[in-house]
C-alpha cells in the first residue's frame, strides 16, 4: 500500500494542485499497490481522487468505536462520503477522530502497514496542530520510502 499524509491546512488551490501531483506519481509507480488514506476533508479526498484517477485501488480508514463506525464529526461527514463511494475498501481503526493523537497515531499506523509515503509537506516542522514533518520522520526511521509532494504554487492557509 502507498499511505497518503499531509498538512490540513492547504488552501483550495493547492489541493488541485496536490491532487494532479499525486495522480502523476501514483501513475509512475509500476508496483498496482493500492492507496490507503485515513477518512477527512482536504487532502484525503485529493488523494483519494488522484488515486482512483490512477488506475488504483483505494482503501479509506474509518474510526471505529469497537466493531462499529465511529460518528464522525460534522466536518468530515460530507468528505467520508466521497471517500467511501471512491475506496475499493473501508477498514475500521480504532481512534477517536475528534482527538490529535489520536489521528496522528492512526495515521503512524497506516504508515507501518505501507510501502510506501507520499506526504504533502512543505518542508515546515511539526507544530502543535500539524504533525506532517513527525509523520515524514517516522515513516524515514522505520525505512519505509517516503516522496515528498510540493508543487510549485503551493501554499497553505494562513493561522
Amino acid at each position: 500500500m502507498i499511505a497518503m499524509v499531509g498538512h490540513t491546512d492547504l488552501t483550495p488551490q493547492t489541493l488541485h494542485l496536490v491532487e494532479a501531483e499525486l495522480r502523476t506519481r501514483l501513475e509512475r509507480q509500476e508496483d498496482g499497490a493500492k492507496g490507503v488514506v485515513r477518512v477527512g476533508p482536504g487532502l484525503p479526498v485529493a488523494a483519494g481522487r488522484a488515486t482512483r484517477e490512477a488506475g488504483r485501488p483505494l482503501v479509506v480508514l474509518v474510526p471505529a468505536q469497537g466493531s462499529v463506525p465511529a460518528v464522525l464529526p460534522h466536518r468530515d461527514r460530507h468528505a467520508a462520503g466521497e471517500l467511501l463511494r471512491l475506496a475499493e475498501q473501508m477498514r475500521l481503526m480504532p481512534y477517536d477522530p475528534e482527538g490529535r493523537d489520536a489521528c496522528v497515531g492512526a495515521d503512524e499506523r497506516m504508515i507501518t502497514t505501507s510501502r510506501r509515503l507520499l506526504a504533502v509537506w512543505d518542508g515546515s516542522p511539526t507544530n502543535g496542530r500539524d504533525a506532517t514533518a513527525h509523520l515524514v520522520a517516522f515513516a524515514r526511521a522505520r525505512g519505509i520510502p517516503v516522496e515528498v509532494v510540493w508543487p510549485r504554487g503551493a501554499a497553505r492557509t494562513p493561522s
